[in-house]
């Protein structure tokens, strides 16, 4: 029987299939459940949800400038599915939909606004439109988040820490990308030479000094919306609503490489774990898979229409990629039928019933799985009185082919939350370790405690 929490209570954990509630947030309670197991607490770190706040943001997204009417979009998965579970994808010529459509769907898309460091205890998250909190649960002297803030880092879109870069964070704003790293007395964080002028920022708060170490700058000063890192850190690709390329950034040097293949407007990047495979999705629903051998790629849509892509995981192994969209609430899992540099792949879907007889939902907002593929979190559009804004936690298998098995819901603090993101951290030994960021003002990380 799926864990459902009623109306009025928190979800603080899972422990073995059964979602823990209280009647509010408290560090107490989470020392009584998963506290004693895990020996932290990973207290929920509080931000503004009001004017200038990512939540003004968010609706400013969808209402003001989301009166176009979305014409051209692909529609519902389900008549793909009925023909067969193995049906090939197709390639596609490029259409184009209108750049204010593109900002409208922006709150759609799973931008990536909140981000655990891969190796350590540190969680960054958008708390405002221009600024980005980060909290180091490892350093027992700081309580209170680190805010990162510079004249240079306006309209934050999304955020990822850079991999085997120490303490090194990319954040996507207009006109470009802020990289910014933790400065210490004796380890000084050194700004890249020849890098932007606008150096030597510095954050406030009361653990690490963050600098500002490099401004990665576009040519057209654009609204940078989408970022992803290679798994090796060297390289981060990054993209605009309003572009028809991406780029791909040598950050040591201050490079950046635009892939220009008439892609039209990009929602979303996604490097594989195994970084052979990448990917990028438009707003028009249909998506491009590369190998980064020769960086040669494939155009693909699917043969009847599901809304726009809000969400894309690959597998840990990098084997195949997950994919959400707006208007089912079925998911995609599309499977290379060769090792790389093939582009050959087949796509198959992965059922969440539950979301369509409980919820009364018809559409997937973000997706996050687990980095050891056994945990799938879910925030989908609207729903009954019950469950709106309620997140869907799956427990899932991957052999022969992908499955789910609801587990239950989390229910976040306030007054009727909101999932904003999602968030999972990708090295924690202890077994899965969700954030979410709520729109009532909280990023709340949840332990899922299962072995």
């Amino acid at each position: 029987m799926a864990s459902f929490p009623h109306p009025g209570s928190v979800t603080v954990c899972e422990i073995n299939r059964d979602l823990i509630t209280a009647q509010s947030l408290s560090d107490d309670r989470a020392q009584e459940t998963y506290g004693k197991i895990l020996g932290m607490v990973f207290s929920p770190v509080s931000f503004e949800a009001g004017p200038g706040s990512l939540e003004e943001n968010e609706a400013q997204e969808s209402g003001d400038k989301g009166l176009v009417e979305r014409k051209g979009l692909v529609a519902t998965l389900q008549g793909m599915f009925a023909d067969s579970l193995k049906q090939i994808l197709r390639p596609i010529d490029g259409s184009e939909v209108c750049l204010m459509c593109k900002v409208s769907l922006l709150s759609e898309i799973d931008l990536q606004r909140v981000s655990w460091h891969q190796g350590k205890h540190i969680i960054a998250f958008i708390s405002g439109a221009n600024q980005v909190s980060i909290r180091d649960y490892e350093d027992k002297d700081e309580k209170e988040p680190c805010l990162l803030t510079s004249d240079s880092q306006r309209s934050v879109k999304a955020l990822e820490w850079r991999p085997n870069g120490g303490k090194s964070i990319s954040v996507a704003c207009w006109g470009g990308i802020c990289i910014w790293t933790a400065s210490y007395p004796g380890n000084m964080a050194l700004v890249r030479s020849g890098g932007s002028s606008l150096r030597g920022s510095l954050s406030r708060g009361s653990g690490a000094r963050w600098i500002l170490v490099d401004f990665l700058r576009c040519q057209n000063d654009e609204q940078i919306s989408a970022l992803s890192w290679s798994p090796c850190g060297r390289y981060l690709a990054s993209a605009s609503y309003d572009s028809s390329s991406f780029t791909i950034w040598d950050v040591s040097q201050g490079a950046g490489t635009p892939i220009r293949r008439g892609l039209g407007g990009i929602s979303m990047l996604k490097w594989s774990p195994t970084g052979d495979y990448f990917f990028a999705s438009r707003f028009d629903g249909t998506f491009c898979l590369w190998e980064t051998n020769t960086w040669t790629s494939e155009p693909w849509s699917l043969s009847t229409g599901s809304g726009s892509v809000t969400g894309a995981l690959w597998d840990p192994e990098g084997r195949f990629i997950l994919i959400s969209f707006s208007k089912s609430l079925t998911l995609g899992s599309v499977h290379f039928s060769s090792k790389p540099p093939s582009l050959d792949a087949h796509l198959l879907p992965v059922e969440l019933p539950e979301l369509a007889s409980m919820t009364g939902s018809e559409g997937i907002k973000k997706i996050a799985w687990d980095a050891s593929g056994e945990r799938l979190v879910v925030s989908y559009k609207g729903g009954d009185e019950n469950y709106k804004g309620l997140i869907a936690i799956y427990d899932i298998r991957r052999t022969p082919i992908v499955s789910a098995s609801l587990v239950g819901f989390i229910r976040g603090p306030g007054e009727n939350p909101e999932a904003l993101s999602l968030s999972f951290h990708d090295k924690f030994k202890q077994g899965p370790l969700l954030s979410v960021c709520w729109s009532t003002g909280f990023c709340c990380t949840y332990p899922l405690i299962f072995r």
